[in-house]
């Protein structure tokens, strides 16, 4: 933004710990610190990013990881600027002693070996800058990656459960990448075309002012018609990168959905607008590269002129029709061979850089979809960094709870009052969007409650860093969620440095053994992503052996037999009843008829507590209990 300048940047990158320092002139805040952590320390990215900064602006203040690699190519490549007009003076000296002083070529040997010599410098150098560029473009994308990533994990399935998956993955992954040649070409390039033409202009102006005038005043018209064609390139590769999530976005939906689209015989009509989006996305690409064509065509006409321009001096000065721009002095073969030598090199770092803005456009572009998931805004309440651990059983406890969606526009809950005793099982009761599922969601910490307080055992439940929280807590949801790996590795998500017979213990208590027996490699079977290979009712007891291994002592239940056939459905309440034992539990179901057993039925409707009690209670009296057990509406 335009109130905000860069004072220091410091990044401490060991696959760690990166903190970044603004200095805020217009608002006169000192210092903001904005840190990141990343995934390999196990914990949450401590960053707030308050509001959007300039593109520009934004992109040159990450490059503090690769500040030195920046620094490295733009050192390799004025070296080797600098042995190129030491290649020009030898080559210009071997043609004049050759043709003028009528020397043998054998007699030049030495400066030939050196041409050669400075030759392969030169290509060291050049293959030591690339490697430099590249190491500065993929340490700020993966510093950029961290972050993304850091950011969506801490917004949370809140978030991700409004934001299509294919979009989110096309900015973490392309547009992420979109930014490397910002870093590893357009700004090391920036320099040279400054520094290399200003060393050349400074050995021709002593041997001819009118070449190097010639060369002076030609130079500025590369870049500025450079900027003038690539004005409306920045708009243009934004639009690309638009249409990209756009149709990532798009293809991940169909090929989630893909069964439906078969059943109601969709295919074709989905066909159709695939391929619409897909020309979409040919045309954004072809305008950038059309812009890019274009530029690279603009630097090398008016290069070829100012070449001409030069020459043609030389030549008139040679044939005797110009008598000055030589200091008085005679212009000799060597002079003029080296500077004509020198003339499209000293072009040529400004036609590179014309050929790299397209990427700057590039990277412009691709900014402002990371800007908007890096400038959401996420609840950052003061954390004590002390692990919560409690001598006691846990005592939960909702104190005038309320929560809305969308900015306020959609309510929630609307004081929720409610204590969860330990070794208690209490059940959430009502009908769809009544806010059983937010409850829960508050109790994980993936939303923060607008008003009122979570505590447990007395301690504020934001002040509880989530790691630590969330280690007592074990959930099954109604869709188990399994990644591609074997069983062993899924369930061993539980608890990660459990041994085998902890997790084949787990496995057995869940009644997954029952069906990885018949398996060929049984725990080490490989199932697909979302449970592919496995059925519902198989995949849901592997993610409740993931809470039997995790042993925690909050058992929270989002509808775990949802959609089960009778079988699977016995099991996994069979296998429930071992696992609640002794635990607290807090269960969504609306299978009513099962919660006969539970110590408290709370009934939610419109957000809030309307009636609590046992089963016995609840279903003799006038109320919404009795209405959803009448008409059994399923919550």
């Amino acid at each position: 933004m335009s109130g905000i300048s860069i004072v220091t940047r410091r990044f401490c990158v060991n696959t760690r710990v990166v903190t970044i320092r603004y200095m805020d002139y217009d608002r006169q805040v000192p210092y903001r610190i904005f840190r990141f952590v990343s995934p390999v320390s196990g914990r949450p990215m401590q960053s707030t990013v308050n509001r959007i900064d300039k593109p520009l602006q934004w992109l040159l203040g990450q490059a503090g990881p690769a500040r030195p690699w920046i620094f490295l190519s733009v050192f390799l490549g004025a070296a080797n600027g600098l042995l190129l007009i030491i290649q020009a003076r030898c080559v210009a000296r071997i043609i004049h002693e050759t043709v003028m002083d009528g020397l043998h070529v054998n007699d030049r040997w030495p400066l030939f070996a050196l041409v050669l010599v400075i030759y392969g410098a030169r290509a060291a150098l050049g293959w030591g800058r690339e490697r430099a560029g590249f190491e500065a473009g993929a340490r700020v994308c993966e510093q950029i990656r961290i972050a993304l990533v850091e950011r969506i994990t801490r917004l949370g399935p809140a978030y991700t459960a409004r934001s299509k998956t294919g979009a989110l993955t096309s900015t973490v992954m392309e547009q992420v990448e979109g930014l490397h040649g910002f870093f590893a070409h357009y700004l090391p390039q920036l320099a040279l075309s400054v520094a290399v033409p200003g060393a050349m202009l400074a050995i021709v102006f002593p041997i001819s002012w009118a070449a190097g005038g010639v060369l002076l005043i030609t130079a500025p018209l590369i870049p500025f018609f450079m900027i003038l064609v690539g004005m409306g390139a920045e708009s243009i590769s934004q639009q690309h990168f638009q249409a990209l999530a756009r149709m990532s976005g798009h293809f991940y939906d169909m090929l989630q959905g893909l069964g439906t689209l078969k059943l109601l015989n969709r295919c074709r009509e989905e066909e159709t607008t695939v391929a619409e989006i897909s020309d979409g996305y040919r045309k954004k690409t072809m305008s950038v590269l059309r812009i890019a064509f274009l530029s690279s065509a603009v630097m090398e006409f008016f290069s070829s002129i100012s070449i001409a321009l030069v020459a043609m001096y030389l030549g008139m000065s040679y044939l005797g029709y110009l008598e000055f721009g030589a200091w008085g002095n005679a212009l000799t073969l060597e002079s003029g061979i080296f500077i004509l030598l020198l003339a499209p090199d000293f072009y040529f770092p400004l036609r590179e850089l014309g050929a790299h803005y397209h990427v700057r456009a590039e990277a412009m572009g691709a900014v402002q979809e990371i800007q908007n998931i890096l400038s959401k805004t996420v609840h950052n309440p003061p954390v004590d960094t002390t692990a919560f651990t409690s001598p006691q059983p846990v005592h939960i406890r909702f104190e005038n709870l309320h929560l809305t969606y969308d900015g306020g526009a959609r309510r929630a809950l609307n004081g929720i009052n409610f204590e969860l005793k330990p070794g208690e099982h209490v059940a959430l009761a009502g009908a769809s969007g009544s806010g059983k599922t937010s409850v829960v969601n508050l109790l994980l910490g993936f939303v923060h409650p607008d008003k009122g307080r979570i505590f447990i055992n007395d301690t504020f439940l934001e002040t509880v860093p989530p790691e630590s929280w969330r280690r007592h807590l074990a959930w099954i949801g109604q869709s188990p969620v399994l990644l591609h790996g074997s069983v062993l590795e899924n369930i061993r998500m539980g608890r990660p440095e459990a041994s085998f017979s902890d997790i084949s213990g787990a496995a057995e208590a869940a009644g997954v053994l029952k069906f990885t027996e018949k398996l060929p490699d049984g725990l080490d079977t490989k199932v697909g992503e979302q449970g592919y290979g496995l059925s519902r009712g198989q995949a849901q007891r592997v993610a409740l052996a993931r809470a039997f291994l995790k042993d925690a002592p909050i058992l929270l239940l989002d509808e775990p037999t949802a959609g089960l056939d009778m079988e699977n459905e016995f099991l996994i309440m069979e296998a429930m009843e071992k696992l609640s034992m002794g635990r607290t539990v807090l269960l969504l179901t609306h299978r009513l008829k099962g919660l006969k057993n539970t110590d408290r039925i709370l009934v939610m409707a419109h957000g809030e507590i309307v009636q609590q009690g046992l089963w016995s209670e609840l279903s003799e009296i006038d109320g919404e209990f009795r209405r959803l057990l009448t008409r059994g509406v399923e919550a």
